[in-house]
């Protein structure tokens, strides 16, 4: 065999197996929730969702999450541009499996959410409130099907929570702390500048309190309402529609509401110091 063959058999074979490990990781693996097959699932076309239930979850209120569809559309006041696409799966390990994230909850770039089994047994314990945290996890759907992936991974990440719990009006709810008591926390020296979160400046920021992720979401939404309640709701969705097509927040932020973000955040800090809300 001559050299060139030889070189060629080699790249075809690598060639092979990238394409037998890509297909099991799309059907299988961590990229299952980009993949255009759903093996195992069974589908559900509602009006405003399909739903796909892992065979033998045993999961039927469809209807229940079908609903939440016009809530989350009527406060971003933007539409789905297609169904949104939920996932239930079985149990723990095949969520892992599939799942690139851990949480109750999860949604990527392209739209679609996975909806853990620990979270469905949390929600069937009256522990969190099934109905708040999809209306949540529909917010970042909704924002993603209209940046699409790249502009989606660059939106403020920051923003995405913020606007996600305060229209879900997730705070004072399983373990969010509410409003009140976000800033009390505030006032002690907890926060996260919004700038560091889904950075490697976060991991410079103490916040050794109980559920300090929830504390930050809260933080985000009490930031989103205080834009809302000094400047009106919509110049707020004005700015949040803005960054769908330019994700640079520091130059919207200063377009929209003529003043910079890091003097904004702390007239945020000052006026959370100086209330008694």
């Amino acid at each position: 065999m001559s050299k060139s063959n030889l070189i060629k058999r080699i790249i075809f074979i690598i060639l092979v197996i990238i394409i037998i490990l890509l297909s099991y990781s799309f059907l299988y693996g961590k990229l299952f929730p980009y993949s255009p097959l759903k093996i195992g699932f069974s589908k559900y076309e509602m009006q405003n969702t399909i739903i796909y239930v892992q065979n033998e979850t045993g999961f039927s209120d469809f209807e229940r999450v079908d609903t939440l569809i016009p809530a989350v559309e009527n406060f971003h006041q933007l539409k789905f541009i297609r169904k949104p696409e939920i996932f239930i799966f079985k149990d723990s390990s095949s969520y892992i499996q599939r799942s690139p994230s851990k949480a109750r909850f999860c949604v990527f770039y392209n739209g679609r959410l996975v909806i853990s089994p620990w979270a469905l047994r949390e929600a069937s314990e009256n522990k969190i409130s099934l109905e708040i945290y999809i209306r949540h996890e529909l917010s970042h759907s909704l924002i993603y099907q209209h940046t699409g992936i790249i502009n989606g991974y660059r939106y403020p990440k920051w923003l995405l929570e913020g606007i996600a719990v305060y229209s879900s009006n997730q705070m004072g709810t399983s373990f969010y702390p509410s409003k009140q008591k976000t800033y009390e926390l505030i006032r002690k020296g907890y926060f996260m500048p919004p700038g560091y979160y889904g950075t490697n400046d976060e991991d410079k920021i103490n916040l050794d309190i109980e559920n300090s992720i929830a504390f930050v979401y809260s933080e985000f939404a009490c930031i989103v309402n205080y834009l809302i309640q000094k400047y009106g709701l919509e110049k707020f969705l004005t700015y949040m529609k803005a960054l769908i097509d330019n994700p640079d927040n520091d130059r919207i932020f200063r377009k929209i509401y003529s003043t910079d973000f890091g003097k904004f955040i702390s007239e945020f800090r000052e006026y959370v110091n100086n209330t008694s809300d």
